[in-house]
Parts: C-alpha cells; sequence; structure tokens
C-alpha cells in the first residue's frame, strides 16, 4: 500500500428529520489530540444541542478507529458514520455529527439512517485526495558529504523539515515510501553517515 484516501479540508452537512436537526462536520486530522480539540470545540459551539455522535479513523495503514454514540442507543450513531468512512475508503479523518432533538423519536432505524446521511452529505462536500504514504528520516553526515547528500534528497524529492550545518550535520525529511529503496542503495556511497527511520505516515 504507497497511498491513502483522505480528504484535504473541512467539510459540513445539515440534515432534518421530523423535527430533528443534525449537522455534520467532516475533519482531517492525523493525530487523536487534534480529534479532542474538534469534538471539545463543537460542545462548545452547540452546548444546547443532544448528542455530539462520531466516529474517526487514523494511520496511513488505516489501522487506528473509534465509534462514539454519545448517549444514543449502541450501534445507532457512531457506528453508521463510521460506516461512511469505510465506504469511501477514507483515514486521518473525524466525522461528527450534532444532533439537536425535534421532539419525535426517531427509532433505531431512523436514529441510523440520519446518522449515516449526515456522515454521507459530508464526505461528498469535501474534496478527497489519494496521497503517497511517507516515510521520515534523520540523516546524520560529515559536511563534506553535504553537497552529494543534498543533490540525491533532491532528486528524491525529499521534504525538509529540520537541518543543522556544523562539522557534524543532521536533516529530518520526509520521503515518499516509493522513493525509500533508492535512498537505502545511496546510502552505501556515504559510509560514515547515519540514516535512522523516525516513522510512516
Amino acid at each position: 500500500m504507497s497511498t491513502y484516501r483522505t480528504i484535504s479540508s473541512s467539510s459540513t452537512s445539515q440534515y432534518r428529520v421530523l423535527g430533528s436537526r443534525h449537522l455534520g462536520y467532516a475533519y482531517p486530522v492525523r493525530e487523536e489530540a487534534e480529534i479532542k480539540e474538534h469534538i471539545d470545540a463543537l460542545w462548545k459551539e452547540h452546548h444546547n444541542a443532544t448528542h455530539v455522535c462520531y466516529a474517526w479513523r487514523l494511520g496511513w495503514d488505516y489501522s487506528k478507529y473509534r465509534i462514539n454514540d454519545d448517549g444514543e442507543p449502541s450501534g445507532t450513531a457512531g457506528k453508521p458514520i463510521f460506516g461512511q468512512i469505510q465506504s469511501a475508503e477514507l483515514t486521518n479523518i473525524l466525522i461528527a455529527v450534532v444532533r439537536y432533538y425535534g421532539g419525535t423519536k426517531l427509532g433505531t432505524g431512523g436514529l441510523i439512517d440520519a446518522y449515516k446521511t449526515s456522515a454521507k452529505l459530508c464526505i461528498e462536500a469535501a474534496t478527497i485526495e489519494v496521497r503517497p504514504v511517507q516515510d521520515r528520516y534523520r540523516l546524520s553526515f560529515g559536511y563534506a558529504d553535504m553537497p552529494s547528500i543534498m543533490k540525491v534528497l533532491k532528486d528524491l524529492d525529499m521534504e525538509k523539515n529540520a537541518m543543522t550545518t556544523e562539522a557534524e550535520c543532521t536533516i529530518d525529511f520526509i520521503l515518499s515510501m516509493t522513493r525509500s529503496e533508492e535512498l537505502q542503495k545511496a546510502m552505501a556511497d556515504w559510509p560514515t553517515a547515519k540514516l535512522v527511520h523516525l516513522g510512516r505516515t
């Protein structure tokens, strides 16, 4: 898996049924801390809402996810929201649905449909991107190797995060997973350099 699907920016939706309002919010996210911030902000904005239900998935490998019914009957809110995330094959995304109760109970089927529809409308309103899976590296090397190293990294389309240039230089950078093998081969030209893999994103 060298790519993953996500949304490029936030989107919203509105769905009304039997007097209940369902306000959908989709956010691109990378960390759980961001998710908490978004949920806290929604409760602050919609402090009179009945529920704020949500689902999210994180990771280039689609490995982390969570659903939350926020007091709705089990399986009627977070699960249908997550089902839409799965159907669209998305990751690094949070979808939350704010519900204002309208006085008429929707029943299990009605709730499932309302949350599912709200999430689906959010996704339809968003711009979906296919992004490359990327590796994060730290490379330490002598100053004399800098010209050749920087040329190779530039040719590999690396994205520089940070760099120090002293007698011993260090560069933190991001590289497409598909170019990582080329980087490993290039390391043979720099026997004193040290490459550390910091993770994949």
